[in-house]
């Protein structure tokens, strides 16, 4: 009788127990939902998407869970630690499910809350973007070659291992960032910081205006012994065996290439070289290259201000990627700017000794060799841009 009298109470603890277990269930399966769909509003919204798009779709593929109400997206958000910041995204996603023992017993089907926000947050500083966008390597370090960039490396490579940092190179930048994959290696500093499978970096130097040269007039030619003074302006090219200084101001090379042989001299404070073409809408091969040679001395910055602000180097975007771009220089040299070579490849050879104290560089491909080392201490230069390292994740 006992025995008989307590089973009620069994029977209710038992059904509790169950619906307490199926309440969790759906929770944490709401909770994923939001989780899944907040990362993926902030992921669109990195791209250049519509987050709550972006959002609405993720939320559209898992159907983890029946919802009662139509999903909250907000981009900004309204509420919680980053509410207004138009980097992050929350979404908030309610349920409401009958629990079979309750119900029994009249009891409402509970509102099951999921509310998640995620975000773009800073992650350190790029010196170094490849924008190559296949499963081609972007960015290579070989050789023996010593690598200091106190900043991070990143790559919109989509390969396996898209920073290759192969033979005896040693490796001090972090974060090393990528779209695609990234191996660890011996190779990296122990405080390098990997970040595979990353957001794509957008081009930083998209803005800069399509290169329209004219009046262009012959080769500018040093001889190895000679000295020569120029103004800004578009010249057929650059062949230095001796010594050039450069006045301030934007070159136009148009066609040929911008030559520094191995005993040159080439100064130049606030100065911008483009490197293009007349006829590059039509023969997009004739744009001009860069080569500079390893035994050259270089004391090269660029603009602080107007259009060209902090770029050194800059190659007609419309180049086919035919080509390696090669910037070597000896102890002696300084260059303080950004490369920018968004359809080429880059090679820097640095030299122990070489100033690099603010260089940025923005090219398809990016290879080391030798001893580089880049300060990237940009606060004495107002034109450089900064490269931000972006990562995206959960906040709340």
């Amino acid at each position: 009788m006992m025995a008989a009298a307590s089973m009620p109470l069994f029977v209710a603890a038992a059904g509790l127990a169950t619906d307490t277990v199926q309440w969790t269930l759906w929770k944490r399966q709401i909770q994923r939902q939001a989780d899944s769909a907040a990362l993926a509003g902030a992921y669109g919204l990195a791209q250049g998407f519509s987050a709550s798009a972006s959002a609405t779709s993720d939320i559209g593929q898992m159907p983890l869970i029946t919802l009662s109400q139509t999903p909250v997206i907000e981009n900004a958000p309204t509420a919680g630690a980053y509410a207004g910041n138009g980097k992050a995204v929350r979404v908030v996603l309610q349920t409401m499910q009958e629990l079979p023992f309750s119900k029994m017993l009249g009891i409402t089907a509970p509102v099951i809350t999921g509310e998640a926000t995620a975000a773009v947050v800073s992650q350190g500083e790029y010196c170094v973007v490849s924008l190559e966008q296949t499963a081609a390597v972007g960015i290579t370090l070989q050789g023996n070659a010593t690598v200091n960039l106190g900043c991070g490396i990143m790559t919109n490579s989509r390969a396996a291992n898209a920073v290759n940092a192969g033979g005896s190179s040693t490796v001090k930048a972090s974060p090393v960032a990528a779209v695609g994959g990234l191996q660890t290696s011996s190779n990296y500093d122990v405080s390098t910081t990997l970040l595979p499978y990353s957001v794509p970096e957008a081009d930083p130097y998209a803005i800069l205006p399509t290169p329209s040269p004219s009046g262009c007039t012959g080769k500018v030619s040093v001889n190895p012994h000679g000295t020569k003074s120029v103004s800004p302006g578009c010249f057929k090219g650059f062949d230095v065996k001796g010594t050039l200084n450069m006045a301030p101001g934007v070159y136009y090379v148009d066609g040929s290439s911008f030559s520094v042989g191995s005993q040159a001299v080439v100064s130049g404070a606030g100065v911008t070289i483009i490197l293009t073409s007349s006829s590059a809408s039509t023969n997009p091969n004739q744009i001009a290259t860069l080569d500079i040679n390893g035994g050259a001395t270089i004391n090269l910055t660029s603009p602080q201000s107007d259009t060209y602000s902090g770029v050194l180097f800059y190659q007609d975007r419309r180049a086919l990627d035919s080509g390696t771009n090669k910037v070597n220089g000896n102890a002696s040299s300084s260059f303080q700017g950004a490369f920018y070579f968004p359809s080429q490849a880059l090679e820097f050879s640095g030299t122990s000794g070489m100033t690099t104290k603010c260089v940025k560089m923005v090219s398809r491909r990016v290879t080391f060799i030798g001893n580089s080392t880049i300060q990237n201490e940009c606060d004495d230069y107002p034109g450089a841009k900064d490269l931000p390292a972006t990562i995206v994740r959960l906040v709340s």
